[in-house]
């Protein structure tokens, strides 16, 4: 048992060895269907908080759809056009305590009894009131946005895991992405907004350098 968690460690920080914002695509490589829905249900599966799970995973494969993003996500577009795939990661707005959206979470997707709902949805008011989440739309997005970002690292990391490419990007126009998606009824009733971007694919060479971060000393102290 211990070897088999120690080659599970090692496997794991092989894989963030690994990984790195990969610059180039190889546009001739195309990730199989099998495994990138392995890397979806990664997201998928995410924590979130209050297991609010505020998010939408928009894959774009058309390379239309790919060239009207161009002009607006200016630090994508040499994964748009190299890149297997290609995921827009959606914030849901208005994720209050006492929203349509969240209340059908407790009940429908994390079966909660009626009696439960009510004491739990206190529970979330004093919670996001607490935090300020609940100050302004923009805090209560930002809330949201924060959750994806959770996803998208454990879609990164289980592509890494099984020699697949990504890069996450913020490189984009949030008013002119909002349009473009809005304009091609991608935002549902406007319920959903763009947070992060993130591409995947199969590296067309090598890093330059080796991996470079901070000791562990730097980052960690333990009280």
């Amino acid at each position: 048992m211990r070897t088999q968690t120690e080659q599970i460690k090692k496997q794991v920080l092989d894989a963030f060895q690994f990984r790195h914002a990969t610059k180039l695509y190889d546009e001739t490589k195309v990730i199989s269907d099998e495994d990138f829905a392995y890397i979806l249900e990664a997201g998928r599966l995410s924590p979130s908080s209050l297991g609010s799970e505020p998010w939408k995973f928009l894959v774009v494969q058309s390379p239309e759809m790919r060239d009207k993003l161009m002009p607006v996500c200016p630090g994508a577009v040499e994964k748009l056009r190299t890149a297997s795939h290609f995921i827009i990661l959606l914030a849901r707005k208005g994720v209050r305590y006492d929203s349509e959206y969240l209340i059908s979470q407790m009940k429908d997707i994390q079966q909660m009894p009626a009696g439960m709902i009510e004491t739990v949805s206190g529970h979330y008011k004093n919670f996001q009131e607490l935090n300020n989440i609940l100050d302004t739309e923009r805090s209560l997005l930002d809330w949201s946005s924060k959750q994806t970002y959770i996803a998208l690292g454990n879609m990164l990391t289980a592509a890494a895991m099984i020699g697949i490419d990504s890069t996450p990007m913020e490189g984009f126009s949030p008013v002119g992405l909002e349009k473009v998606l809005a304009d091609e009824g991608l935002l549902g009733d406007g319920e959903f907004t763009p947070s992060v971007l993130a591409a995947f694919g199969y590296r067309q060479a090598d890093p330059a350098r080796p991996k470079t971060r901070r000791s562990l000393e730097d980052v960690v102290e333990w009280v």
